[in-house]
């Protein structure tokens, strides 16, 4: 086993694919492909499993990967330490995460105290099955998800299926977005009866559109006027422009957000916001930094329960 050959499996991981890996290193598919699977037999295991989606890494693998990115990490430092060129090596970091302005402040200060010439983060706000799958495939570090009563057994299955881990953030009761022009900001809250005449607007899902992965609560429940988009500054511009709603927590970037106001739903529910990791894999100190500022950002825009 080489150095070479872990720096090759991480760069499959990160490139999602050998072929864009191979041009990545610049070396040959062929050269990569034989590389791999030499390392698989001296290893004795399986890292990666082709599939008709692409290459996916084994739960062998990622448990490998973390020690691979561990030693590839140190062997860059000690060269740096012992070195005439004193440059830090480039890091990567990635998360996938639900529509949450407060991920996005958290990964802001992230970038703003990250002092490096060269770095190559990822900010993934996409749909909840995907966020699962990027965690579990490693392709992200960080996932940041809801659960409550209606979705939690679906997706702690899923969870647990992918050896992954569910950290708790918050708590939070449910409020709507809606614009700071709608009529429903005058009130101390609002009801479901008080939100019939407004668009609803919501996260599509694509092909696992269950109402188990929905990104909203309540999901289940039918309304005259509903809009699904796929990306949160046109459902801000939707809730802006026709005084639609959303629901969701309390939390929302003030600095991020001025337009939008959230206002208490009075149901009888909770919302556990919280993150995931892969449960082979330890936290890199990036990871550890960003989950510092989500707790941050949460505490400085949340709203009491």
């Amino acid at each position: 086993m080489t150095l070479q050959q872990l720096k090759y499996v991480i760069e499959v991981v990160r490139s999602r694919s050998i072929s864009k890996a191979a041009q990545h290193l610049f070396i040959s598919q062929p050269s990569l492909s034989n590389a791999l699977k030499e390392l698989e037999k001296e290893l004795g295991i399986k890292i990666f499993s082709r599939t008709n989606k692409g290459i996916i890494i084994t739960p062998e693998g990622s448990e490998f990967l973390g020690y691979a990115r561990q030693v590839v990490e140190q062997a860059e430092l000690l060269e740096n330490r012992y070195s005439n060129k004193q440059v830090l090596p480039q890091q990567h970091f990635s998360v996938s995460a639900q529509h949450y302005a407060f991920a996005v402040s958290a990964f802001v200060r992230l970038l703003k105290e990250y002092n490096r010439e060269e770095y190559e983060f990822t900010l993934r706000e996409t749909k909840t099955y995907e966020i699962i799958d990027d965690v579990k495939n490693l392709r992200s570090e960080i996932g940041i998800l809801y659960v409550n009563e209606f979705n939690k057994k679906v997706i702690h299955k899923f969870l647990r299926e992918g050896n992954l881990i569910f950290h708790e953030l918050f708590e939070a009761r449910p409020h709507v977005f809606i614009s700071s022009r709608n009529p429903l900001v005058k009130q101390d809250y609002v009801t479901l009866s008080d939100l019939v005449p407004y668009p609803y607007l919501s996260f599509e899902q694509g092909d696992y559109n269950s109402f188990y992965f929905s990104e909203e609560i309540l999901s289940t429940l039918s309304r005259p006027k509903s809009i699904r988009v796929s990306d949160r500054a046109t459902l801000f511009n939707l809730l802006i422009g026709l005084n639609g709603y959303t629901i969701s927590t309390g939390v929302i970037s003030r600095e991020l957000n001025r337009d939008i106001i959230a206002v208490p739903l009075k149901v009888d529910e909770l919302i556990t916001v919280g993150y995931i990791t892969h449960k082979h894999v330890t936290d890199s100190k990036l990871a550890n930094i960003y989950i510092q500022y989500l707790k941050e950002s949460i505490s400085e825009e949340q709203s009491p329960l």
